[in-house]
């Protein structure tokens, strides 16, 4: 396997981590409404934190495209694009439908990409 998607996994599966074991707390979860049907929590925020700590470990010149911090290290030829939580509005109704979703782009190409499921 190739040694970005390695990293890219390993992050997937610490924000599955995260977002697994606050799955039970999701009644005293706090989301604050980004747009209509579009929510943000801070499940998302801390799934957030870890992807991009562990890809910064590993890459720490890589730039990051993240759902909820924006954009960071734009001028890298390297981007790693991240939707922490993927499916938040399932999240938070307890449809277990929801991912975590990271790509990454080199040079404006997408190269590796990964959709975790942290239930199954």
């Amino acid at each position: 396997m190739h040694p970005l998607l390695n990293i890219g996994i390993r992050a997937a599966r610490a924000a599955g981590d995260i977002i697994v074991r606050n799955i039970d707390q999701i009644a005293d979860i706090h989301a604050t409404e980004k747009s209509l049907n579009d929510y943000v929590t801070e499940v998302d925020k801390r799934a957030e934190e870890v992807i991009i700590d562990t890809i910064h470990k590993s890459y720490p010149d890589h730039g990051i495209l993240a759902e909820e911090s924006g954009s960071q290290g734009a001028e890298s030829d390297f981007q790693w694009i991240i939707d922490p939580l993927d499916g938040t509005t399932n999240y938070l109704h307890g449809f277990p439908q929801f991912a975590v979703s990271i790509a990454l782009r080199n040079k404006g190409v997408i190269e590796q990409a990964l959709i975790y499921d942290p239930l199954r």
